[in-house]
């Protein structure tokens, strides 16, 4: 299975994609209101806090330990460009490097741009180092996405089984995994319409030419994303706990609400107030008190900003290795 590298002749070209898209980064308003949520955030932590009472903590942080987060963090890193290496292949084989770059820097931007707008870096580098139709890389990027939402779903089913104890979630957790067992199936079955009909069974074609449609290449994806997402959630749990001194399922659903704040309606720039109120909304219920959990939320955000830039200039030394596109099916 490869995504599909060509749109559909109906579809825009890619230099008008390429064009919406520069457009839609380069829009005053997403700018502005990211600007605005991060001026914000800045005087409510000097008001509320004050800077300098909460960075104090970090004095104290063990450097090794601090250092093993970081390389906790970097095994995410890592397992999401395999992931993509495994979703693309054929593609990259051979060119890991390049895999590892554009991974990186996609993520680095999703973290610094505001309201999403670093989703649009992932099909401009699938372009630009591999030839790539925008389109088809974009689709591609969805069923990732749709991956993340499922697992992220799987570890609140393990949030709630920390909680309360019961044989109930891990067969709720069982049963949603066994859903994944349909996908490569109807993907299959869509896959096989006909490229000429109505527009509707076209577009459901191409859908499903970007899904997994093998059980083996599915649950390698899967692995790669449960490896993705668990180091990544031990690292911010461990630095979050140093901060706030909670019950481990705490700190994962105060980990869980900051990574869902990619969910919300509006995103500053570097996340910087979505971050912070989405941790809260998580923390807050759970008998965190506001101030607190607020002066932890910032730090947390601060060590995923730090990761981030420094693996992003990190990922800039990686070598590029062009690919010409392959014309699959």
């Amino acid at each position: 299975m490869m995504p599909p590298a060509d749109e559909d002749a109906a579809s825009p070209s890619p230099e008008e994609m390429t064009a919406q898209a520069s457009r839609r980064i380069k829009r005053p308003f997403e700018w502005l209101l990211g600007g605005a949520l991060l001026l914000g955030l800045i005087l409510l932590v000097q008001c509320w806090i004050g800077w300098s009472r909460l960075l104090a903590p970090w004095l104290g942080f063990p450097p090794l330990i601090l250092i093993g987060l970081l390389g906790l963090s970097a095994g995410s890193y890592l397992a999401r460009a395999l992931r993509i290496q495994l979703y693309f292949a054929p593609l990259m084989n051979g060119v890991f490097p390049t895999t590892l770059r554009l991974s990186v820097l996609h993520t680095t931007a999703n973290v610094l741009l505001p309201m999403r707008l670093g989703e649009l870096v992932f099909p401009w580098l699938m372009r630009g180092y591999f030839g790539h139709g925008l389109l088809g890389a974009g689709v591609s990027l969805v069923w990732i996405r749709l991956l993340d939402l499922h697992f992220l779903a799987l570890i609140a089913w393990f949030i709630l089984w920390l909680r309360s104890p019961s044989a109930l979630w891990p067969l709720a957790a069982a049963l949603w995994l066994a859903l994944l067992l349909v996908l490569p199936l109807a993907a299959r079955r869509l896959s096989a319409l006909p490229e000429s009909g109505v527009r509707w069974r076209r577009v459901l074609r191409f859908l499903a030419q970007a899904a997994p449609r093998e059980h083996t290449r599915l649950a390698g994806l899967y692995g790669w994303t449960a490896l993705c997402w668990g180091t990544k959630f031990i690292a911010f749990a461990w630095v979050l706990g140093y901060f706030l001194p909670l019950d481990f399922w705490r700190l994962l659903a105060g980990v869980m609400g900051a990574e869902l704040s990619s969910v919300l309606p509006f995103h500053g720039i570097g996340g910087a107030g979505s971050y912070e109120l989405a941790t809260l909304a998580a923390l807050v219920p759970l008998g965190v008190p506001a101030k607190e959990a607020l002066a932890a939320a910032v730090n947390l955000h601060l060590f995923m900003l730090g990761a981030s830039l420094l693996f992003g200039l990190l990922a800039m030394a990686l070598p590029v290795r062009r690919r010409v596109r392959l014309e699959i099916g």
